[in-house]
């Protein structure tokens, strides 16, 4: 069963988010919720009068104390964030963990003359509203990209081509694979071992991999303990569905990674590229197998494969959509 999250809508005020969130949530049949008014009702006054009245700093810090709380918040919704939540990087960890983000991205010109009657945005009140409006997204693009899960080219498409690029992202399932110390020296390292073809070649199979299954694998590799446990803590709040890891020389000895991994409950599964049982005898010893659901060794690269495939029989998606 895939994982369920949250879908969360992000993007420049005018890019769509309302319309989106209104026709998605008679499609997914979820409620549908926007930060700006819950905030509204809070304070018993718009936004527009709490700008005016305390600032926008007050008000950003308003947007952070709402997404802590919605993140704790017990079941699946979608949610249409205000323009410049992203902008705080506090916000963009909240927005990730939160939920799926979707990226709703439009031109200025868009945004121009979709809200250019509009006097309640405080932001575009001055003499070049446009200019400001190229100003604010070109400071704000970096936020949003980096919040991302899905970008969309909203003022490219049609709101059916939208929503089913949506529900076709979402019904995509997210793999991690996770590589340790030396495996990006495939093919300098020890080839009588661990063979001939380099690191390249692995990221291409797995790429294949993915295409062919319709699966997004993003793969990280790092030569640090502490690189890779950081990385499996972000899959607990990024959507992440299973994880494979070759820990490499970690395996036998990092309890810390073996901690990290026991932490997050998806499908795992550690994988050696070379038959771990017919070597040295500290390499017969992993202390992260134990808190993994699989361990494939001894089939050389292919083994990734192999891999991947029991982590997709483990995260069959319900279909959300008719």
């Amino acid at each position: 069963m895939g994982q369920e999250r949250n879908l969360v809508l992000i993007g420049f005020m005018g890019s769509g988010k309302t319309s989106v969130g209104v026709k998605l949530s008679y499609r997914l049949r979820l409620q549908v919720e926007d930060t700006d008014k819950l905030i509204e009702r809070r304070e018993g006054r718009s936004i527009s009068e709490i700008f005016a009245d305390d600032g926008e700093e007050y008000f950003r810090q308003l947007e952070t104390d709402l997404l802590g709380e919605l993140a704790g918040r017990e079941g699946i919704r979608i949610y249409s964030a205000g323009g410049g939540m992203p902008v705080r990087p506090e916000n963009r960890r909240l927005l990730k963990q939160l939920g799926q983000v979707v990226y709703l991205k439009v031109s200025p010109e868009t945004v121009y003359e979709r809200l250019k009657e509009d006097v309640t945005r405080p932001l575009l009140q001055g003499p070049d509203p446009l200019e400001r409006i190229r100003q604010l997204m070109e400071e704000r693009r970096e936020a949003y990209e980096a919040c991302a899960d899905i970008m969309i080219e909203a003022d490219q498409m049609d709101m059916d081509d939208i929503l089913n690029r949506i529900a076709e992202e979402r019904e995509t399932r997210k793999l991690l694979v996770i590589n340790g110390p030396n495996i990006n020296f495939l093919g300098i390292r020890e080839k009588s071992v661990y063979g001939t073809q380099d690191y390249q070649y692995l990221l291409d199979m797995i790429k294949k991999k993915g295409e062919e299954t319709g699966s997004r694998i993003t793969v990280f590799q790092s030569n640090h303990e502490g690189a890779i446990i950081d990385r499996i803590q972000e899959a607990y709040f990024d959507g992440t569905e299973g994880i494979v890891i070759n820990p490499g020389a970690y395996t036998h000895y990092s309890y810390a990674i073996r901690d990290a991994l026991a932490s997050i409950t998806v499908p795992k599964v550690e994988i050696h590229i070379s038959d771990i049982q017919k070597r040295e005898e500290f390499r017969k010893v992993s202390v992260t197998a134990p808190v993994c659901d699989c361990q494939i060794y001894g089939k050389g690269l292919e083994g990734y494969l192999e891999a991947i495939d029991f982590i997709l029989r483990q995260t069959v998606k319900k279909d959300n959509f008719f």
